[in-house]
């Protein structure tokens, strides 16, 4: 029987999101012949840990379903053996990377792939804790159903569970589909929407410095309209689903499942810190691979949650959304060459190389810094003319200009460091308990 990870990482109280994802695992292993691990990665304070154990235990129990519910300690201690059982030299790095002292949203989905490893799961299905499922004629339409249809099979053999006509190259109908993803309805994805209402213009400006800067204007505006927006508003009524390479700016992290021996047990995401949009390489690589995958429309609803518009919200968020511009200048270098390596990224057996992807992360770190100081010149413009707590965002990045340009060097190179380490790391997991046995200190 085959074993998922159905995941969950949250730094913020969601009780009713963990019920829901109960849910969720309840409809795949009733509908599939699964094994469902319902793993929850708690970065929160006790008050919120606490009502998060609560909503666990309330999980309705099914034979075929087993919660796991980790704080940072226990995710630490799981991390520790690993990373020491790995056979690196730099364990203590490797540890520092897959559990940073910041946010990162590429090393919290990190650790789900190696906790899915050590509980023997073929596949790892995340979720996040400010999103709720859709519904449609009195039931909940869970993604898991589209990502168990196909994940994992070879794609000619997929090609009968979905809804539109194949759009993949007999080439490819080889290959086993490595991704199945939907996105989002709602509020845009990244907190700029307020940017947008109050000066069109400057928003125009904000987002347009995520493109490569040779682009043309017109390519720019093209992609400003449609960044950030998923799937726009439209409610689900009915399944539409493809089997294609898929288009990166279709899917969202937040609706994702990728399949662990092709793709998330061969490659990690970044793990870089306070840096939005950092956890979607993986997206990219499969992309770029021709990796087959399936696109559906099960999209989630995206909300925003109060704290990221407070004072200290709002410097912290704000501050991740200008690393993301900044972590572009490498992101765009190394995914204009993986889309020229196409199918020389994957090896014999269709499965991604990591060597291939590690040596283009290092050499990206030698780029020229200077597009990223015009990127910052560009957004202390465009903050001081929105003025209010914007301009005060402007004075507080003038001061960490220097920091920003290194730490988002530094993040490619740390990248760089654990790709070459994953496949030790993740080989380890295996063998790793996720919770020592009783009696035992190692």
């Amino acid at each position: 029987m085959r074993r998922i990870c159905l995941t969950l990482p949250t730094n913020r109280h969601c009780p009713e999101t963990i019920a829901a994802l109960g849910a969720e695992a309840v409809h795949a292993a009733d509908h599939f012949d699964v094994e469902v691990r319902l793993l929850v990665l708690d970065s929160c304070g006790p008050a919120d840990h606490a009502a998060h154990a609560d909503a666990v235990r309330r999980l309705p129990a099914h034979p075929r379903i087993t919660a796991h519910h980790l704080d940072e300690a226990g995710q630490r201690d799981f991390l520790a053996r690993v990373t020491a059982r790995s056979g690196s030299a730099k364990p203590e790095l490797l540890l520092d990377l897959m559990l940073p002292d910041g946010l990162s949203y590429g090393a919290c989905t990190n650790r789900a792939f190696l906790i899915a490893a050590a509980l023997g799961c073929e596949s790892v299905h995340r979720r996040d804790s400010d999103s709720r499922y859709q519904s449609a004629d009195g039931r909940t339409v869970f993604p898991v159903h589209h990502e168990l249809l196909s994940l994992g099979a070879r794609a000619a053999d997929a090609a009968g569970g979905v809804t539109e006509p194949v759009g993949l190259p007999d080439d490819l109908l080889g290959r086993r589909v490595a991704m199945v993803g939907s996105s989002f309805v709602g509020e845009l994805s990244v907190d700029i929407a307020r940017i947008r209402d109050a000066d069109p213009a400057v928003y125009h400006d904000v987002v347009s410095l995520w493109a490569p800067e040779d682009w043309s204007a017109e390519q720019k505006r093209a992609l400003v309209e449609e960044s950030f927006a998923g799937a726009g508003t439209e409610p689900f009524t009915a399944d539409r689903s493809l089997l294609t390479v898929v288009d990166p700016m279709r899917v969202d992290m937040c609706n994702i499942a990728f399949h662990g021996p092709s793709v998330s047990e061969r490659v990690p995401l970044p793990p870089a810190r306070d840096t939005i949009g950092s956890d979607y390489f993986l997206i990219h690589l499969v992309h770029d691979a021709r990796l087959p995958g399936v696109l559906h429309n099960r999209n989630i609803v995206n909300y925003y949650t109060g704290e990221r518009r407070t004072g200290p919200g709002f410097l912290a968020y704000q501050t991740r959304f200008a690393k993301f511009l900044l972590s572009m200048l490498y992101f765009h270098f190394v995914y204009d060459r993986m889309a020229d390596a196409g199918d020389t990224l994957l090896d014999a057996h269709g499965r991604v190389r990591p060597a291939a992807v590690a040596a283009l992360a290092r050499e990206s770190t030698g780029l020229d810094t200077a597009e990223n100081v015009r990127r910052l010149d560009a957004l202390d413009a465009a903050y001081r003319r929105l003025g209010g707590q914007y301009a005060e965002f402007a004075d507080h990045l003038a001061g960490r200009r220097a920091r920003l340009l290194d730490e988002a060097r530094d993040d490619m190179a740390d990248f760089a460091v654990l790709t070459e380490a994953w496949e030790g790391l993740v080989a380890a997991a295996g063998d790793t308990p996720l919770t020592r046995p009783p009696g035992r200190s190692r």
